[in-house]
């Protein structure tokens, strides 16, 4: 007997797969929904994306800050050490000294003679040492601007430094026009143009950062160079000899920019030193315009300024460090290629400033 088949309905399946459906749209909106609540909120309003952009850059500028600030912090305590050092040093050679003047006889009365000048001259670089221990770690105290203190990748260090100051006509201003606007003003109207005033004000800043136990020289050149210290262009001054420095500063308040820029005669002068110069300070805006023995009018291009650069480099003596400051000037686009290139053959650093520094 043949069993018989059973009929299924196809309504009940279609309302199942239905319910299904539904329920797992419904499974899946409440998800998103959640999803959305649960995660970060985005904004969209340009001035608020604006205002949390600026805090972030802030909060950076911040860190890198506190990172100069301890490092400055680090070489103030370095250089603290290094005066105690000294002076005690100073201290067990007047001691040293003394002893021997005590047990010097009487025939011996020109060396006990000497020898006492040599214990006053100890005595006031110990005094020296002392009064800058007092004041912090510096003979003389310049920080410019904002309390500038720190510059990245220019070595300070040295036991001659020389610092030349670039004191042509082009030193008056920035622009062509200004300069030639300025150069025909009073001297007491040149002196105080704001990026001859800039100059000087970075020479200090040079001056003000050395170490304690270096020398140091600035020599003024434009068309001559002249030494800015009792005209001495042969003379190291100490940097704890705060006459020395005040006579520096004096000095430079006293030169007025004028004529043209002779590179070759400044580092002649310089290699003519003695001792060398173990460290070199250049501050200036731009290529040469002069050589020895080139007339000092008529127009002169870039190519020739860049010529008369590259013949000024043959009396530098080789392994020393030129350390250029390139202060901005119109119409010189060679400068900053050639000064890159004279750090780089030289050991030294090549910087353009920022226009408030130092």
């Amino acid at each position: 007997m043949a069993r018989k088949s059973r009929t299924t309905s196809t309504f009940s399946l279609s309302f199942l797969d239905i319910m299904s459906c539904g329920l797992g749209a419904a499974v899946l909106i409440f998800l998103l929904l959640k999803h959305v609540v649960d995660g970060p909120a985005v904004i969209t309003d340009p001035k608020s994306l604006a205002e949390a952009n600026l805090l972030e850059e802030e909060i950076v500028q911040g860190e890198e800050q506190l990172a100069r600030i301890r490092n400055t912090i680090s070489d103030v305590s370095d250089e603290t050490v290094t005066a105690q050092g000294l002076a005690r040093q100073i201290s067990d050679d007047l001691e040293q000294l003394k002893n021997q003047i005590d047990d010097e006889t009487p025939e011996s009365v020109v060396d006990a003679a000497g020898l006492q000048a040599r214990i006053s001259q100890l005595e006031q670089q110990k005094r020296a040492l002392e009064n800058t221990r007092i004041s912090g770690s510096k003979a003389y105290e310049f920080s410019g601007d904002g309390q500038r203190q720190y510059l990245t990748g220019i070595r300070m260090s040295g036991r001659n430094v020389l610092v030349l100051v670039d004191s042509s006509a082009s030193m008056l201003d920035d622009t062509i026009v200004n300069i030639v606007r300025r150069r025909s003003l009073p001297e007491v109207v040149k002196n105080q143009s704001p990026k001859w005033l800039r100059t000087k004000a970075i020479a200090q800043w040079v001056i003000a950062n050395l170490p304690l136990q270096s020398d140091f020289q600035i020599l003024s050149f434009n068309s001559t160079v002249t030494p800015v210290i009792d005209k001495q262009a042969n003379t190291w001054y100490r940097v704890t000899d705060r006459v020395s420095v005040a006579k520096a500063v004096q000095g430079l308040d006293s030169i007025s920019p004028n004529n043209g820029t002779n590179l070759q005669t400044a580092i002649e002068t310089a290699m003519n030193m003695r001792p060398l110069p173990d460290n070199i300070f250049l501050i200036t805006d731009g290529l040469p315009t002069l050589a020895r023995g080139s007339a000092t009018t008529g127009s002169i291009d870039g190519r020739e300024r860049m010529n008369l650069f590259y013949k000024s480099l043959e009396s530098l003596v080789p392994n020393i460090p030129v350390n250029t400051i390139l202060l901005p000037l119109e119409g010189d686009p060679y400068a900053a290629g050639v000064y890159w290139y004279l750090a780089q053959a030289s050991n030294g650093s090549f910087l353009t400033p920022a226009r408030g520094w130092p």
